[in-house]
């Protein structure tokens, strides 16, 4: 029961108290209005009414094929006195129970490729710490992947390392497409055909990567301080307002403004072209290449 601010009854003027979802007199016991919503929770806890939300269940997720509504037939702890109380035979009687509903979860192939897919989808999106509106925004593609008929001919694994690649591209987050790969069941040629179908056939609107978008990362793995990447984002600037970005590798061009300006600030014995090229996933050539254009557009210091 709540209370809320105490009013005038337009019957008998007795003051009116909210109660549950109605408003009623405390003289006459008139209902002068109530509220068909309970804006209440739908569970009901005896224990412990803070933290015991068992009742609510997971959120909805589009990383599930079913949104996370379908239902589990679980397993009881071997302590548990409800377990010691059931006889072989029931216990055999909820095993095939479970075994038929699992196989009742999936009603087609379509649902039975999207499972496998999602769950590529959520490994990689662990093991590249991305954040979940990539996971969530990964398995729509896929699934809109599927209804446009795509899968034809092409592999799943393709198709889920592709949907986390282009989602990256279009929230503008720093991941390169060998990094992709690394995690992914599918190799180079796989994601790049899916990839491709993607972004042909859905028209994604991803644009050319941003080399600053990788700064920050490339300088915590070789260990710089924070002044050599704030040199390297002016380098970045410098190059991109004189047109010199357009058509290199993005990655290259990052960690060769990173050792550009290590060396600027006397830190080039701390850093090889050969370790900025191996954390760009680079050749020492583009490293050098890029580095001789920051030589001749040096920006000014800040």
């Amino acid at each position: 029961m709540k209370s809320s601010t105490l009013t005038i009854c337009s019957e008998c003027g007795g003051r009116l108290r909210e109660t549950g979802t109605e408003t009623v007199c405390e003289d006459c016991g008139l209902v002068s209005g109530e509220d068909a919503l309970d804006r209440g929770p739908e569970w009901r806890s005896f224990e412990d009414s803070e933290t015991d939300r068992r009742r609510t269940g997971a959120p909805l997720t589009r990383s599930r094929h079913d949104r996370g509504l379908s239902t589990e037939i679980g397993y009881r702890s071997g302590s548990d006195s409800y377990r010691s109380r059931l006889t072989g035979r029931k216990r055999r009687q909820i095993a095939r129970l479970r075994r038929e509903h699992n196989r009742a979860r999936i009603s087609s192939k379509a649902e039975r490729n999207q499972i496998y897919g999602f769950a590529e989808i959520r490994r990689m999106y662990a093991l590249l710490s991305l954040p979940d509106v990539v996971r969530e925004q990964s398995c729509a593609l896929f699934k809109s992947a599927q209804s446009e008929g795509l899968f034809q001919g092409r592999s799943l694994e393709g198709f889920a390392a592709a949907s986390v690649y282009a989602t990256c591209r279009t929230r503008s987050i720093a991941r390169t497409i060998d990094e992709i790969e690394d995690v992914a069941r599918a190799d180079e040629g796989e994601l790049k055909v899916a990839y491709d179908a993607l972004n042909r056939e859905l028209g994604l609107p991803t644009g050319p990567i941003d080399p600053a978008q990788y700064l920050a990362r490339y300088a915590s793995k070789l260990d710089l301080e924070r002044a050599v990447e704030r040199r390297a984002r002016d380098h970045v600037a410098t190059l991109d307002g004189r047109g010199l970005i357009g058509g290199r590798n993005p990655s290259g061009v990052a960690a060769a403004c990173l050792y550009a300006a290590a060396r600027e600030r006397n830190e080039w014995t701390s850093v090889t072209q050969a370790e900025v090229a191996d954390v760009a996933n680079v050749s020492p050539v583009t490293i050098r290449s890029t580095v001789t254009d920051v030589r001749d557009f040096r920006s000014p210091e800040r």
